[in-house]
């Protein structure tokens, strides 16, 4: 399964929820029938769930699930996870990637050196950005870095790297 977004509140009173996507082509999940949530993220136990609508409001995304009537069954989702497994997702285009597919890769700059590994992402709104964990000196050191073209130059799947313009020193 690949963790897609969370739930995080009830939105009015017909059933319908508020959205924090994982990522930033959210509405493009909207095709997909059928969503899966659980409460916990690494947890194997996901409840299939029909879509029936998703929709834009505001600056951020509502959906609507067949069955959930009412604010109270709404609430009762509140902070459950978002999933799907891979092979119900879209198909990425060229450059981009789902953030279960960063997590964990191996940071290195364009001098060789190891900067950590990719512990999660954060979307800052304006683009999102790696939190990298580097644990060899003993001590969990973090580097956030923006994930835009101008710091990663390569994410190469196939050796569990990706490849960066940033100092070892930022």
């Amino acid at each position: 399964m690949i963790v897609l977004g969370r739930l995080v509140g009830p939105h009015g009173l017909q059933g319908w929820l508020k959205i924090h996507p994982f990522g930033d082509d959210f509405e493009a999940l909207g095709s997909m029938p059928q969503w899966w949530l659980g409460a916990d993220a690494e947890g194997e136990v996901w409840t299939p769930y029909a879509l029936h609508e998703l929709k834009a409001q505001g600056k951020g995304l509502i959906v609507k699930f067949a069955g959930v009537d009412g604010r109270s069954a709404a609430e009762s989702m509140d902070g459950l996870y978002i999933a799907a497994p891979r092979a119900a997702l879209p198909k990425t285009a060229t450059d981009e990637y789902y953030w279960a597919d960063l997590i964990g890769l191996e940071v290195v700059n364009a001098g060789g050196e190891r900067l950590g590994k990719v512990a999660s992402l954060l979307s800052s709104g304006a683009h999102e950005v790696l939190c990298v964990q580097d644990d060899a000196s003993g001590k969990i050191y973090e580097r956030l870095l923006p994930f835009v073209a101008q710091v990663v130059k390569k994410v190469d799947n196939a050796s569990g790297t990706i490849h960066v313009e940033w100092g070892v020193d930022w």
